[in-house]
């Protein structure tokens, strides 16, 4: 098996086991941790630290860390490892190694099996560097008999890492002493818990003693002696002072950990010495503190309070008050304790059937508990913030592992639970499945797979990810042999190359999913199959699959911006083709990639696909702070969005629910990622978990903090006084409630009286306290006495109730019988005291009844244990006239029992008000009126008019209006216009009020804004546009609904009126809204104002906001702008400012850009020297070289134009050494010198000097040689050594010396060249001569050899005589190596030269990258084998039909973006390149086109709203088709009228238009005309206003209609001449059929179109009758036009099939008929035959018949190339073709040659082309378009053909009506051509049809009816329409019907379409309204002279 395949099984194994599920017994087990990390893991760099980790589970756990966001953690050499036992290793590390992001990070643990994934606790590490530091003990001053606290000081850095270990008192007498911690309070020394060393009632003596401290460093356990020496400072009292508290001490915040023992201190001094108290705070508790109870926990040594052993109870506020007898201070200090956190799950493991519910119970514990959240499989379940936990119906994937996580700010805690699925379910196991395979194309292919399972499964099939339907070529057939079995195929029909791929077989149920892959290779090119764009969230892995297809297949690789992947280690390609990203990020991995396949032969190819990553949102942690939150308080919490897409939706959740309307709870959304959550007041009901949920489209977020409220406690049921009979049960029960929950205790008193209490001994024999209810066993005399019930839970001073027990003999009562008044509603208490022998009960009774308080909640019953005997009170918390009634007081002991009664009378308010309704209403004034309610007995004294506002509160911002009780009408004056109240109405008499009656809103009439907008701003966005920025007006200065605001600008010098810009008014008043103002002039100052406007009219401006544009570039070089030289490397530049009026901004400097001018076109070989000045000088130039020196300004927008350049020498100097010397021997007494030209000359070279010193002298002779010579002889010379060197020099002097050569004469002169070798650069058609001056005796042969072939002379290579080699005319084959070589008898020499030929550059290659709907991008790459360097590239670009354009572009600038194209427009490109030489040869001209389209209208309904009088217009509706929108034209009209109004032509898109001065309740035509670069669409809607009331009216009747008919018969001068033309019709359709019954009787083969039918349309008198066809747009179907003569299913059945032959008037020539496929003929019933195949008319009773014969008007406008690519595959090419017909030729046989003949056709399939007939399958053939980008242009060729058909020639700016059919005499010539039999057509004279009826549009109006994109220019638009034009059509009317041709019909629907009807539209037909339109088109009558009544699709 290849790697390939062992890494496509690794991968569908992983998958298969991610989603696979096991039956059976299940013997798995979830992740469960043995060892979980700690919170937080401190540990230092010297020593390192590991982290275990380990979970135990079956099968066994993979663990694996990952960080805080989900990342996973990977190795860091030398700083992090993870080992494979899961354990976490931080080595040592030196101090220059930490790294934060390892050091200092949260981490957790994660264990994973077949189960699910748990995650530990959040793991916080940090890493400790180990730093030096110094412990010390200072001075401390105290006054003496005060106590003192010594302090151990060291650095905060590792302040908590150290403890004090011990303190060491030195003296004189080196005496030492040491004190460690202890537990003995009352020494003089004491170390306290927190390190400090207390000194208490210092004396001198204790100066003496010098203290130091021990530290101990908790983590690398080293100890530090304190470097210093602490003393005490002791000064005498000086009089007294009151006391005094160190500076910065008053107050103290600490935080311990439950059980620690800690210390609060309070550091006071004072003479005399004060006295220390310590309270805490105590809410509800009169004065607010109680005193600290100090106990063997709690001790005070002088000021300081020990606690030991922390509780979290004793948390709180607490406050030492220092005071002596001058005065007092006070200390306040804050003290939290912490409870460590911890949970547990009820129940830890459950089993669920698929269906049921599950329940998980999370039981946390601690202090503090912020927040609770569940976690299923390592991730968060979003709104599980409950501690229970229920899945309402389990489902597969609901099993797994889940975890209760809960938090504070400084730990976490988590809990593990499995939930397993029961039932006896089998997942889907696989039986069969299909091989991978490798075929050629062309058979067909069969993939079976069967499955297996309980439910039965499902199988799906996929091809490379995407899921397989039923096609004409994919069928799948699905068999259940069993019940327990499913068989499925996948069937492919005539297999092809693009079919190849991963075909995948999916069987799957409600318990698992199982699957099988295998690839199907088809032998073919590679091929790469589009991909959808893929949209994944950062920090997960993505993984793309490349779909490829062909074989073989070599290699399979992604790119991305070119590089080929991977470029990291995240990233990784698998052999198959996929690409694995890990951790994908935003920045680095969004984008395209590009997977690209190639094959052996070098065949490629690509596909992309585009990666949009999702940042998912992160919530800052929040909380509810630390300081304890009480009843009645506030508090807020913040949510805040830190990361995340926008936009954000923030939701808040109370207890699992959305926070809607609770009391007290307000949610304000701040802005795009800010929530503020607002509790006030805080009541108990406000305890509980509050979550933040924030939501985009990558996923939610949460985080949650719980809320505690303190409430003290409150009683439940409140002891009483009781008396019981001896020897019985004493029950008393005590209950309280409250938060922390109350502790409950019973106490007695210790003598008769209550006082000292002392705690009850319980027993489980007589007395017991269960859940605060005392028992008392055969209770005795003994037992009489006080209690005291106690109930505490630290908030507050707690409850208590003393209650006295009696035990005594029978009762009696004085009273017997009395009356007792009471209001209703309000509470009274009713007494009886009994008196008698203790204990003694009481019951109450009521008119006899038993009256039980339990029963209703408003009666409560008291004891009060009296001296002499039981007082009872009977309360009742709110009467009720029910509780009138008689009330008995029985009193009973052990010895007897007595009674006495008390009568309750209830008095009443009165009852509610009823009718409150409204008289009168204005914008301030309101008139109410009611009815008097019944007044309860008592005189109504007044009435409350009760209102707020409708968002307020009746509690808080409620207004009232007094009104006397005899009065029924009342005004409310002083109210706000457009605003919304609720009234109600109270009455009042002398025993109360009554209820409010029932709310009556009432909304006040609008007025204009009374105020301006706030908050104005304006910032400049650029040199062009201000953003202006402002708040709506106060609410309370709006006056009804603000519609908008109109934004006045003028610039600030100007004293013009504002130009106004009207702004939609924004919904969100979180928003600030704002207005971009565009195309102002750059840095200009201008002023803005605002104001907004209602229904009711404008609002005042706002104050004048000043602002500038932002500053643009300099648009003029500076000026003045000179050089000069200085010296040979220095040039000066001087210029001066740019005009003022050109700088559009503040100049901030300037930049001078310079090179050498042979270099100027390479922009690396420029310099830039930035200066602020006006001058500058150019250091470090080369010497005399000619300079290219320019200029700009530059502002803060950027740089300016640059000056036009200047060119300057730089002075010349000495030249550098000659570059090379040869010495050779020319005769036995002669040397020649040569040399090379200095590389630097530095200057011009005026002469060479040649020197010459013989060897053994000190004498040196010079020779000057001219500076054209490079050579010179030496002669005259003996046979000795010489020494040979040259200089060169210039007008500033001599250069440096070459390096010397040495020779000696001889008698033999061996062959030697004096030339060097040498490369040599000609530009393209120069000559050049290559040198080669040889020397030697004999005269040496020279030879040439030319790229290693030896030298042929011709006309362009010659030999001079020299020896040098002359080339004419150089080409670029020319360069190349050229050697020449001599020799003689005494030696050889051989010298190369290198030819570099400089050309014109080639054509470098250009591609598409990109485009957008206003730019292009291409890539420029040029040839690899240029020599001359390239300076430039010139990209060329035009419209299609506008002028060519240039760019100039940097030579390395190979990717350029053409910018400022027309959105929407076809383009040209193509590019040249520039080097020295010229400009090179232009590449191929690329066609393409910018993105976008026409615009398309919007629905009414979301387009239009309107109102009484006036409409709005909803702009943004309008679907631009990818091209901004330029201009609105609106236009409207009543309906009934002809004659439109112009609103406005000009109007810019964005916000909302509101089109004014409409009549209410009235029907009105609007139209608006959309324009964008791509074209326009026009939109006509009907709507009716509202009534002035704000209702809609009824659809309009015909009334108006009918009179106007009436009229028009009414009118004989109209009705005469038409009934006149109706007989002659009449007439003339007789004669038509007489004529028609006569040519039935011609021979069937006397022409190539006759046809075997009775209704021939071609015959052989040569007639035509324009009866023409129609095709609907694609994915549309419509009827036939009507008429005859057209095959329809139901004719075909009947035996009345028609054949048809079509004629298109717009075109000069005839179709071409179709070539048909083979088949069959069938006999119809009638005889005739047709051409077709069985099975063709299954299924088809309703459709167009596909044999009848149509012609395809539009087709051009169809198949648009523009159309978006989406909506051309939706095409079908059968909606395009013409369909044939039955044949009614000799024998059935077909002419080869039954054709039309259309030459040229845009419309129709080329000659020749074939197509398949059979619908049922699909076409082995589709038909081949010409392409209408190559044809002419089709206003042209129609104007013509009307021309030659009787038509007018037609432009744009005619009316419709212009496009008549009127004849003409051409028209009656032949126009097939030759005569019949020759397979041409003869068309007979075209009859003259009537002239179409006027459809309301003046001839000499120009319309926009007839739309034809190819007439116009990419910048031509259709102008405005005028404003009175009449374009209204009835579209219910017959009239409207034109008796015209079908071209003109169908002109007509696409003008009044504006383009195609596409599926889903308004204007789209249903399919009923088709089959009763093709119904009534059968039906339907034909008008004479051979023509149809033409059907108005329009109408339609």
């Amino acid at each position: 098996m290849d790697v390939h395949k062992w890494i496509k099984l690794v991968i569908f194994g992983i998958l298969s086991c991610k989603f696979g599920i096991t039956s059976g017994d299940d013997i798995t087990s979830g992740p469960v941790f043995l060892t979980e990390p700690r919170n937080r893991i401190d540990f230092s760099n010297t020593t390192g630290t590991v982290i275990e980790c380990a979970a135990t589970g079956n099968p066994q756990p993979e663990i694996i860390w990952v960080l805080q966001d989900g990342t996973k953690v990977s190795d860091v050499p030398g700083l992090r490892q993870v080992q494979s036992s899961g354990s976490l290793v931080f080595p040592p590390f030196r101090a220059e190694d930490y790294r934060q992001e390892v050091h200092a990070q949260t981490y957790r643990c994660k264990g994973t099996n077949a189960v699910g994934t748990i995650v530990s606790r959040d793991v916080q590490v940090r890493a400790v560097v180990s730093q030096d530091y110094d412990v010390d003990v200072n001075k401390e001053y105290v006054i003496r008999g005060n106590s003192a606290i010594v302090k151990c000081l060291y650095p905060s850095f590792v302040a908590e890492f150290l403890v004090v270990d011990s303190w060491i008192s030195e003296t004189e007498t080196e005496f030492r002493e040491v004190y460690l911690a202890s537990t003995n309070h009352d020494s003089k020394y004491l170390v306290l818990p927190s390190g400090e060393l207390h000194i208490r009632d210092v004396t001198p003596e204790d100066g003496f003693k010098t203290f130091r401290c021990r530290t101990k460093h908790r983590l690398t356990g080293e100890t530090k002696l304190s470097a210093t020496a602490g003393r005490l400072v002791i000064t005498e009292p000086i009089g007294k002072t009151s006391p005094k508290i160190p500076k910065g001490f008053d107050f103290n915040v600490v935080k311990v950990t439950n059980g620690v023992s800690y210390v609060l201190l309070c550091e006071g001094q004072a003479s005399p010495p004060p006295i220390f108290r310590w309270y805490k705070f105590i809410d509800g508790q009169v004065g607010g503190k109680l005193p600290v109870k100090l106990d063997d926990r709690v001790k005070q040594v002088s000021g300081t309070l020990i606690i030991r052993d922390a509780k979290v109870g004793d948390s709180g506020k607490y406050l030492c008050v220092v005071n002596n007898s001058v005065g007092g201070e006070s200390v306040e200090t804050i003290l939290t304790v912490t409870a460590p956190l911890s949970a547990s799950v009820e129940p830890a493991s459950q089993t669920a059937e698929y269906g049921r519910p599950a329940v998980f119970t999370c039981n946390p514990e601690g202090n503090p508990i912020k927040s609770l959240s569940w976690y299923k499989d390592g991730k968060a379940l979003p709104g599980a913030n409950e501690s229970v936990l229920k899945i309402e119906s389990v489902k597969k994937d609901d099993k797994g592992m889940y975890q209760c996580f809960v938090r504070n700010d400084h730990e976490s805690a988590q809990f593990t639970a499995e939930l397993k699925l029961g039932g006896k379910f089998d997942p889907p196991q696989l039986l069969s499945t299909f091989p991978e395979r490798t075929i050629q194309p062309g058979p067909t292919v069969s993939l079976k797979c069967s499955a297996s399972g309980n439910p039965l499964p499902e199988i799906t099939w996929e091809i490379d990810g995407k899921r397989i339907t039923n096609t004409d070529r994919y069928q799948i057939n699905q068999l259940t042999p069993s019940a327990s079995e499913v068989v499925s195929f996948l069937n492919i029909s005539s297999i092809t190359t693009n079919d190849g791929g991963l075909y995948v077989c999916k069987a799957s149920s409600k318990v698992g999913v199982s699957e099988h892959s295998a690839r199907q290779n088809v032998y073919g090119m590679p091929f790469v199959k589009s991909m959808e764009k893929m949209s994944i969230v950062a920090g997960e892995t993505m993984y793309i699959n490349c779909p490829y297809a062909g074989h073989p297949i070599d290699s399979i690789s992604w790119e991305r911006g070119g590089r080929i992947l991977p470029i990291n280690k995240r990233q990784q390609i698998y052999p198959n083709g996929t690409l694995v990203v890990e951790g994908v990020q935003r920045n680095a991995d969004q984008g395209s990639y590009t997977c690209v396949v190639k094959s052996s032969p070098g065949y490629s190819a690509k596909g992309t696909v585009e990666v949009q990553v999702m940042v998912l949102p992160k919530i800052l942690p929040f909380d509810f702070g630390l300081d304890p939150i009480f009843l009645g308080g506030t508090t807020q919490v913040t949510c805040l969005v830190s990361e995340g897409d926008l936009p954000l939706d923030i939701q808040w959740n109370f207890l699992g629910s959305e926070i809607s309307s609770r009391v007290g709870i307000t949610t304000t959304r701040a802005s795009s990622r800010i929530s503020y959550l607002v509790i006030e007041p805080v009541i108990p009901g406000h305890r509980g978990v509050y979550t933040c949920r924030a939501s985009n489209s990558a996923g939610v977020a949460e985080f949650s903090a719980e809320l505690y409220v303190h409430v003290p406690p409150r009683w439940i049921i409140e002891p009483t006084d009781k008396a019981f009979a001896q020897g019985s049960e004493a029950k008393i029960e005590c209950k309280a409630d409250g938060f922390p929950k109350p502790t409950l205790s019973w106490k007695r008193a210790t003598g008769s009286t209550p006082g000292d209490y002392r705690d009850i001994k319980t027993n489980s024999g007589t007395v017991r306290v269960e859940d605060g209810t005392l028992t008392m066993s055969n209770i005795q005399k003994s037992s009489e006495g006080y209690y005291l019930c106690e109930a505490s839970n630290g908030i507050g001073a707690g409850l208590s109730a003393v209650i006295y027990v009696s035990v005594q003999a029978p009762p009696h009562f004085e009273i017997k019988f009395r009356n007792q008044t009471a209001r209703r509603n309000e509470p009274v208490v009713l007494q009886c005291e009994a008196k008698g022998e203790k204990p003694i009960g009481i019951l109450w009774n009521m008119n006899n009844k038993r009256l039980e308080p339990k029963s209703d909640n408003r009666y409560t019953i008291r004891e009060e244990i009296l001296q002499s005997g039981v007082m009872s009170d009977l309360s009742i918390r709110k009467l009720d006239r029910s509780d009138s009634a008689l009330y008995t007081c029985v009193a009973t002991n052990a010895f007897g029992s007595d009674d006495t009664s008390i009568n309750l009378i209830v008095q009443e308010v009165p009852e509610t008000p009823s009718g409150l309704k409204v008289l009168d209403k204005s914008g301030r004034v309101v008139q109410l009126q009611w009815t008097a309610p019944y007044d309860g007995n008592a005189p109504i004294t007044r009435y409350l008019i009760e209102y707020k506002l409708i968002k307020g509160d009746w509690n808080n911002d409620i207004e009232r209006v007094l009104v006397p009780g005899s009065a029924t009408v009342a005004g409310v004056y002083n109210l706000r216009p457009s605003t919304n109240y609720h009234f109600r109405l109270i009455a009042e008499n002398e025993v109360g009020a009554s209820e409010p009656s029932s709310t009556v809103t009432i909304v006040t009439a609008e007025e204009v804004p009374s105020g301006p907008p706030r908050g104005v701003k304006v910032e400049a966005l650029d040199q062009s546009t201000l953003k202006v920025m402002w708040k709506p007006p106060s609410r309370e200065h709006w006056n009804g609904d603000i519609l908008g605001y109109y934004v006045g600008y003028k610039l600030g010098s100007s004293d013009k009126p504002f130009l106004f810009e009207t702004v939609e008014f924004n919904r969100d008043h979180s928003k600030e809204h704002s207005l971009q103002i565009n195309n102002l002039k750059t840095y200009t100052e201008y002023s803005v104002v605002v104001q907004a406007f209602n229904k009711v009219g404008a609002g005042p401006m706002s104050e004048e906001v000043i602002q500038f544009t932002g500053e643009g570039t300099p648009d003029q070089p500076p000026q003045d702008f000179t050089c000069a030289t200085l010296t040979s490397t220095t040039i000066g530049v001087s210029w001066s400012s740019p005009p003022l009026a050109n700088a559009n901004g503040v100049i901030k400097g300037y930049k001078v850009i310079y090179a050498p001018a042979k270099l100027w076109f390479d922009e690396a070989s420029k310099d830039t020297k930035i200066t602020s000045q006006s001058e500058t000088v150019l250091h470090g130039l080369k010497k005399y070289t000619n300079y290219s020196i320019t200029i700009l300004a530059y502002t803060g927008g950027g740089d300016g134009v640059k000056a036009t350049p200047m060119h300057c020498y730089t002075e010349q100097d000495v030249p550098d050494a000659p570059q090379s010397v040869k010495a050779l021997q020319m005769s036995p007494e002669s040397i020649l010198i040569s040399w090379l030209s200095p590389e630097y000359p530095n200057g011009i070279i005026t002469q060479y000097t040649v020197y010459v010193q013989e060897a053994e002298r000190e004498e040196i002779r010079s020779h000057r040689v001219p500076s054209f010579q490079l050579s010179f002889e030496a002669s005259g010379l003996k046979e000795d050594r010489y020494n040979f060197w040259v200089t060169a020099s210039t007008v500033i002097g001599e250069g440096e010396q070459s390096k010397q050569v040495s020779i000696s004469p001889s008698s033999r002169v061996p062959a030697k060249i004096a030339s060097f070798d040498d490369k040599f650069t000609v530009n393209f058609k120069d000559d050049i001569k290559l040198p080669c001056q040889a020397v030697g005796i004999p005269v040496p042969e020279l030879q040439w050899r030319i790229k290693g072939s030896a030298f042929v002379p011709s006309d362009r290579h010659r030999l001079l005589p020299d020896g040098s080699l002359l080339i004419r005319e150089v080409s670029r084959d020319d360069a190349g190596e050229y050697s020449c070589s001599v020799e003689n008898p005494y030696g050889q020499d051989t010298i190369s030269h290198i030819l570099t030929v400089h050309a014109p550059p080639s054509p470098p290659a250009v591609s598409l990258t990109s485009s957008t709907t206003s730019s292009i991008s291409i890539k420029l790459k040029p040839k690899k084998e240029e020599t001359a360097p390239i300076y430039s590239y010139i990209v060329h670009y035009k419209p299609e039909f506008g002028e060519w354009e240039q760019i100039q572009i940097a030579n390395s600038q190979l990717e350029y973006t053409v910018e400022g194209l027309q959105c929407g427009q076809k383009y040209q490109l193509y590019a040249s390149a520039q080097n020295t030489i010229g400009t090179g040869e232009g590449s191929e001209i690329i066609h393409t086109r910018t993105k976008g389209s026409g615009p398309t209208k919007p629905e009414a309904s979301k387009f239009l709203e309107p109102s009484s009088n006036s409409v709005t217009l909803h702009l943004g509706t309008f679907s631009d088709g990818g091209c901004p929108m330029l201009y609105f034209v609106v236009e409207y009209k009543i309906r009934s009228s002809s004659d439109w109004t112009l609103v406005t032509n000009s109007l810019k898109p964005g916000g909302n238009f509101v089109v004014l001065d409409l009549a209410p309740g009235s029907w009105y035509n609007l139209k608006v005309t959309a324009h964008n670069n791509a074209g326009f669409a026009v939109a006509e809607y009907e709507f009716a206003t509202l009534t002035v009331t704000g209702a809609t009216i009824a659809p309009a009747s015909d009334s108006a209609n009918n009179e106007e008919i009436l009229k028009l018969l009414m009118n004989l001068n109209l009705i005469v001449p038409i009934c006149a033309a109706i007989l002659v019709i009449i007439a003339a359709i007789v004669v038509i059929i007489v004529l028609k019954r006569s040519n039935n009787h011609y021979p069937k083969d006397d022409m190539v179109y006759s046809q075997s039918v009775n209704h021939s349309t071609l015959g052989k008198q040569n007639q035509l009758r324009d009866e023409l066809g129609y095709i609907p747009p694609p994915n549309r179907k419509l009827p036939p036009v009507p008429g005859n003569n057209y095959n329809t299913v139901d004719r075909i059945k009947r035996g009345t099939l028609r054949s048809h032959a079509t004629w298109n008037p717009r075109q000069k020539h005839m179709y071409e008929e179709l070539a048909l496929e083979k088949g069959t003929l069938r006999t119809l019933p009638d005889g005739s035959h047709l051409y077709a195949r069985a099975g063709d008319f299954a299924g088809m009773e309703d459709e167009i018949a596909p044999y009848a014969t149509f012609h395809l008007l539009g087709f051009r406008e169809e198949m648009d190339p523009g159309l978006p690519s989406g909506q051309m595959q939706g095409m079908n090419p059968q909606q395009f073709q013409t369909m044939p017909h039955s044949s009614g030729m000799n024998g059935g046989q077909m002419d080869s040659n039954f054709i039309h003949q259309r030459n040229a056709s845009q419309s129709m399939p080329r000659q020749q082309a074939h197509l398949a007939v059979a619908p049922q399958r699909p076409a082995d053939f589709g038909p081949q378009y010409d392409d209408p980008a190559n044809c002419e242009d089709p206003g042209y060729q129609y104007a013509q053909t009307q021309s030659q058909y009787g038509g007018q020639s037609v432009t744009y700016d005619q009316p419709s009506d212009a496009y008549g059919t009127r004849s003409n005499p051409s028209m009656r010539r032949s126009v097939g051509g030759p005569a019949a039999g020759t397979g041409r057509m003869i068309l007979p004279p075209y009859p003259e049809p009537p002239a179409p009826p006027t459809r309301g549009i003046s001839q000499q109006q120009p319309t926009n009816n007839y739309v034809n994109s190819s007439m116009y220019s990419s910048n031509q638009f259709p102008p405005p329409p005028p404003s009175t034009a009449d374009l209204s059509t009835s579209s219910n009317n017959d009239s409207g019907i034109t008796e015209g041709s079908e071209p003109d019909n169908d002109r007509d629907q696409l003008i009044n379409r504006g383009g195609l009807m596409k599926p889903g539209s308004r204007d789209a037909l249903t399919t009923e309204e088709m089959r009763k339109l093709i119904e009534k088109n059968e039906a339907s009558n034909h008008v004479g002279n051979g023509l149809t009544a033409m059907y108005d699709t329009v109408n339609v």
